[in-house]
C-alpha cells in the first residue's frame, strides 16, 4: 500500500460509513468536491486535527461496514482528519480485527488461546477451515481469547453490512440505508454519536462445535441464542454475593430495576459526602487495583483530583484481553447499570467531567448493553449536565478496541483513544499528571470501580473487614479449564486457591494450575493451600494478576500450553522496545526447538530462555514483556516441563 496520499477512491459504500460518523465533508480539503473557494484559502485544518482521536471509530465504521479498509477509504479518512496516510496506516495494521487487504464480509474468528487449546480448538478449527472453503464466502482467522473460557470452547462472528439498530441482547435486526435503524450523522466534528455504538452483525458460538460455528457464520438465522450472563455465575442467588448479587436477579436492560435492586445509593451518598469524603472513603477501605497491579486506588484518585491541570478525564479499562480473563465481560452483561454508576462516582470524587469507557472489540453484548445503559441513564438524568439534579456534569463515551492486547496498558489505552498505535509511553509522567490528551487521568478497570458501589453503601469499615488487613474486601476470579463448573466466583480475599478450585468441582487428576492468566505463573497440585491474596501468593512465588485460575489435568500437553504462551506474547508484543520485540520471538523459537530435542541440546535451549527471559523482564518498557517469561520459568522450575 502506498504510504502517501493517493489516487484511490473510496467507494460510496466507504464514504457513506465515514461520513455517518464525522458528517459530511464541508471542502475539498476533507474530501468534497472542489469549489472555486477551495482554491483560494484552506479551511479547518486545525479543527480537524483536533478530531484524530476519531481515527479508531473511523476504522472501526469501515470494518464493520465493508469488513476491511482499502487504501481509497484510508485515504479518505485520512483527508477528513487531516492524519499522515502512514500514521493512519500503522494505526490500521495494529490491530487484529482490522484487515487492510481485501476479504469475505463475514470473519469466523476460532479462539486458539489457553482454555480453549485444552478444549480442543486446533481440531475444531481445522474441522472448519476444511469445510468451510473459498466458496463459502467466510474468513476463517485463528484468534487469541475471546473471553469466554467458561465456555469453551468458543467462536465469534462478525459480519459487515450496513449498520444496526442499537440493541438490548446484542442481536443485529439489520436495518435499511437511511431507514429508522440507521445511524445517525454526526456534527462534522465527531460529537453527533457520542456515547452511540452501531451494532454490526456478531453471533457468538460457546462452546462450539463445528456444525455449529459453521452454521453461525452462513446461516445467521440459525446461530445459537447466546445463554444469559447469570451462567457464568455459578453462586448465582447466594445471599452473601456482593459485587455478583445483581446478576442473576436483576434485568440488566431496565434502569428502574436496578434502581429498585439498590441502585444509585452509592451516588446520592457521594453526593452527600462530597468529593474529598468519597476518596477518603475509598482510601479507608484499602481498595487496591484488580486489573494486577494492586496500586491503591485511594491515592491515584487523590492524586488526579489534586492536580491543577484541567480539565481532568476518567478512563475505564474494560479491554480485559488477559487470557482466562471474564470477569469484566460477565460484570457489563449482567450488570451494566453498576459501572456507569461507579464512573459517576469516581469522575466526581476526581473533578472529571467525561468518562471514556474503553470496551474490548470482542464484547458484542457487552457493547449493547452499555450502550443502552448509557442513553437510558443520559436521559434520565443520571449522565449529561446535572447528574441528579446536583449540578455536576459528567457523560460517557464508549470507544470499542479493536483486538489489542497491550491496550490493556494504561498508556497504551490512552494513545489507542487518541487514534495513535497502541504503544506504552515512558513514565514518568504519569497518568495522573499527564494522561488522556496530556491532562490529568485516573485510569481504573471495570471490577475496581464496581467495588467503589459497596465502599458507600456499607461504609469504609464494614468494607475493609472483608478479606485480610493487607488484602481487603471481595474478589472476582475466573476459573476454567479441567473443572466441572467453570465461572466467575466471588470470594473474599484470603480463601486458598483449594477453597476455589472445589466450588469449581476440580478433577482428580490434576495436573497444573495456572495463576493469573499468560502473564502468571504455575502452581503443583500440592500447592493449593496458597491463600488468595497479592501477599500471599507472591510469598508463594507467583502471582493473583487479574484472577485467573486455569486448572488443567494430565490429558492436555504441557509444552504445547507453553508454547501456545510463547505465541500469544510474539503476537502481541507492540514492538516498540527491542527487548520485548526481540525477546518474544527467540522465546517461541527456543521452545519449537526444545520440543524435538532430548539431553544436553535441549538444557541449552533453557539456559537461552533464562537469559532471554531476565533480559525482557529487566529491560522491557512495559508489563507485557516483564512478565511474558513468567508461565514458562515456572513450568520450568515448578513442575518440570521439560526434563
Amino acid at each position: 500500500m502506498d504510504l502517501r496520499f493517493g489516487d484511490g477512491k473510496p467507494t460510496d459504500e466507504e464514504r457513506a460509513a465515514v461520513d455517518a460518523l464525522l458528517g459530511p465533508p464541508e471542502s475539498s480539503w476533507e474530501g468534497a468536491d472542489r469549489s472555486d473557494a477551495d482554491l483560494r484559502w484552506a479551511r479547518g485544518g486545525r479543527e480537524a486535527r483536533d478530531r484524530r482521536d476519531q481515527l479508531l471509530p473511523a476504522l472501526h465504521a469501515l470494518n464493520d461496514r465493508v469488513g476491511w479498509i482499502s487504501e481509497g477509504a484510508l485515504d479518505y479518512v485520512c483527508r477528513r482528519l487531516t492524519v499522515p496516510p502512514a500514521e493512519a496506516y500503522g494505526v490500521a495494521t495494529f490491530y487484529a480485527m482490522f484487515s487492510v487487504r481485501p476479504r469475505p464480509a463475514t470473519v469466523l474468528h476460532v479462539c486458539t488461546d489457553l482454555a480453549c487449546t485444552a478444549a480442543g480448538a486446533s481440531e475444531l478449527c481445522a474441522t472448519v477451515e476444511a469445510r468451510l472453503g473459498p466458496q463459502s464466502g467466510v474468513k476463517v482467522e485463528r484468534s487469541p481469547c475471546l473471553g469466554l473460557c467458561e465456555r469453551a470452547p468458543a467462536t465469534l462472528t462478525i459480519r459487515a453490512g450496513t449498520p444496526a439498530r442499537p440493541a438490548f441482547e446484542g442481536e443485529t435486526v439489520q436495518a435499511e440505508s437511511g431507514g429508522p435503524g440507521a445511524a445517525a450523522p454526526g456534527d462534522g466534528k465527531g460529537k453527533g454519536r457520542r456515547g452511540r455504538n452501531t451494532l454490526h452483525a456478531t453471533a457468538v458460538c460457546a462452546p462450539a462445535t463445528p456444525a455449529r460455528a459453521i452454521a453461525a457464520a452462513t446461516a445467521p438465522e440459525s446461530a445459537p441464542t447466546e445463554p444469559a450472563p447469570e451462567t457464568a455465575v455459578p453462586q448465582t442467588g447466594t445471599p452473601t454475593l456482593t459485587l455478583l448479587h445483581r446478576i442473576g436477579t436483576t434485568d440488566p436492560t431496565s434502569l428502574d430495576d436496578y434502581r429498585a435492586h439498590g441502585g444509585y445509593t452509592a451516588l446520592r451518598r457521594a453526593f452527600a459526602l462530597g468529593p474529598a469524603a468519597v476518596i477518603r472513603e475509598v482510601t479507608d477501605a484499602g481498595l487496591v487495583g484488580r486489573g494486577g497491579a494492586a496500586f491503591p486506588t485511594g491515592r491515584k484518585w487523590q492524586a488526579t483530583a489534586a492536580q491543577p491541570d484541567h480539565p481532568h478525564y476518567l478512563v475505564c479499562n474494560a479491554d480485559e484481553s488477559e487470557p482466562g480473563t471474564f470477569k469484566d465481560r460477565v460484570l457489563m452483561e449482567g450488570d451494566p447499570y453498576a459501572l456507569v454508576e461507579a464512573m459517576t462516582i469516581a469522575a466526581y470524587a476526581t473533578g472529571a467531567h467525561q468518562g471514556y469507557l474503553y470496551l474490548r472489540g470482542e464484547y458484542p453484548r457487552a457493547l449493547a448493553r452499555l450502550t443502552h445503559a448509557v442513553e437510558q441513564a443520559r436521559t434520565r438524568g443520571l449522565l449529561g449536565d446535572d447528574v441528579l439534579g446536583q449540578g455536576y456534569a459528567f457523560d460517557i463515551e464508549i470507544r470499542r478496541g479493536a483486538g489489542a492486547y497491550i491496550c490493556g496498558e494504561e498508556t497504551a489505552l490512552f494513545n489507542s483513544i487518541e487514534g495513535y498505535r497502541g504503544e506504552p509511553r515512558s513514565k514518568p509522567p504519569f497518568p495522573v499528571e499527564k494522561g488522556l490528551f496530556g491532562k490529568p487521568t485516573v485510569e481504573n478497570n471495570v471490577e475496581t470501580l464496581v467495588n467503589v458501589l459497596p465502599i458507600l453503601t456499607m461504609g469504609a469499615e464494614a468494607y475493609a473487614a472483608i478479606g485480610t488487613p493487607t488484602s481487603t474486601g471481595p474478589k472476582l476470579f475466573c476459573v476454567s479449564g479441567s473443572v466441572a463448573r467453570p465461572g466467575v466466583y466471588e470470594l473474599p480475599f484470603g480463601a486458598t486457591l483449594g477453597e476455589l478450585l472445589a466450588l469449581a468441582g476440580v478433577r482428580d487428576n490434576l495436573r497444573a494450575v495456572l495463576l493469573g492468566g499468560a502473564a502468571g505463573g504455575f502452581v503443583r497440585p500440592d500447592e493449593l493451600d496458597i491463600p488468595l491474596t497479592f501477599e500471599g501468593t507472591r510469598e508463594a512465588g507467583t502471582t493473583l494478576g487479574s484472577g485467573v485460575v486455569m486448572a488443567f489435568d494430565d490429558t492436555v500437553p504441557l509444552p504445547r500450553l507453553l508454547l501456545r504462551i510463547a505465541e500469544f506474547f510474539r503476537d502481541e508484543s507492540c514492538g516498540q522496545c527491542v527487548p520485548c520485540r526481540v525477546g518474544t520471538v527467540r522465546q517461541e523459537e527456543a521452545l519449537h526447538r526444545i520440543a524435538d530435542r532430548t539431553g544436553a541440546a535441549a538444557a541449552d535451549d533453557v539456559a537461552l530462555l533464562r537469559e532471554v527471559g531476565r533480559a525482557m523482564r529487566d529491560a522491557s518498557i512495559c508489563g507485557l514483556g516483564q512478565t511474558a517469561w513468567n508461565a514458562v520459568e515456572s513450568a520450568i522450575d515448578r513442575l518440570g516441563a521439560y526434563e
